[in-house]
């Protein structure tokens, strides 16, 4: 076997490995959040504490606006966590409004 196509194939298991383990902050329970590094039971439950309250994190560093988290902690975790998708993602507004009257209401 090729030595470049095993690092390649090793690489791409390894950032797939990594990708999975990343926790989506806006849906982790504490128990799961606890797995990020410099985050205990306390800060855990005060990142779902403050989520129920302010809504979805929009991005990794809004942990910061949680108390106890600071840039250090930040530091540690940024790389381990994520906000998700396209599931989190706003809808897209049409750029042509619809006007039109619907099928029924069309005289022939």
């Amino acid at each position: 076997m090729d030595l470049k196509k095993s690092l390649f194939g090793l690489l791409a298991y390894g950032v797939a490995a990594w990708v999975a383990a990343a926790v989506n902050i806006n849906t982790a329970t504490a128990e799961e959040l606890k797995a990020l590094p410099g985050i205990g039971q306390a800060k855990a439950q005060a990142i779902v504490d403050y989520r129920k309250e302010n809504g979805a994190f929009k991005s990794v560093d809004d942990l910061k606006k949680v108390k106890g988290i600071g840039d250090g902690i930040l530091g540690k975790l940024k790389d381990q966590a994520t906000v998700g998708g396209a599931a989190n993602a706003k809808p897209v507004k049409p750029a042509v409004p619809t006007t039109a009257a619907p099928a029924a209401a069309v005289k022939k």
